[in-house]
Formats: structure tokens, sequence, C-alpha cells
């Protein structure tokens, strides 16, 4: 069955930087364009990035631009979220996500936190 697992996510320092993982099994990962996700309390999930099946990335909201790298390594299976200069409103859980057969599938997430 497909899982999605995230991880890299703790407590940084405004500034600082993090990389999430996410690592995907039981599809062919190669196929399928990946997406990573935030979602803050109180607030709606909202994407914030997406590759193509080649690790190129077509999508980041404005709010992450030129902070925010998404990139795949296919050979492992895993797609990754550098995030840099860190912000407070930055904090929320991340997840990791990807489309099959018009089915979204969901990790379980990993809590990002954002302060001094």
């Amino acid at each position: 069955q497909v899982q999605l697992v995230e991880s890299g996510g703790g407590l940084v320092q405004p500034g600082g930087s993090l990389r999430l993982s996410c690592a995907a099994s039981g599809f062919t990962f190669s196929n399928y364009a990946m997406s990573w996700y935030r979602q803050a309390p109180g607030k709606e999930r909202e994407l914030l990035a997406r590759s193509t099946t080649t690790g190129g990335s077509y999508y980041y909201t404005d709010s992450v631009k030129g902070r925010f790298t998404i990139s795949r390594d296919n050979a492992k299976n895993t797609v990754y979220l550098q995030m840099n200069s860190l912000k407070p409103e930055d904090t929320a859980v991340y997840y990791c996500h990807c489309a099959i057969s018009g089915r979204s599938y969901w990790g379980q997430g990993t809590q990002v936190t954002v302060s001094s």
C-alpha cells in the first residue's frame, strides 16, 4: 500500500534552517509529482511546493519563494523540503502528498516550530 513518512521537523530559531524528508513506498515514485503542504493551528492546509517527476519544481506559494526548495531523489524514493530563513509564521505541521489515480495520499506529518 502507499505510504508516505515525513521526518526532519523540530524546534528551530528564527532565521534557522531545516530539511524535511518524505520517504515513499508502495508505488512507482518516479512516475508521480510530489508536493509539500503545511497546516498551522486554526488554519487550512496550504500547498507550499510541488515537484515534477524528474525533480524540477513548478510551484511555490508566494510566502516561501526564495526560502524553501523542493527536491527529490528518485533512486531513494524520497522528496525533500529545504527550508531556510525560517520565520515564526512557518510554524505548522508539514505534510507530503501525492495523487495517484485521482486519490490523495498523505503522510502523518512532521511538526516544525520556529521560536526563540
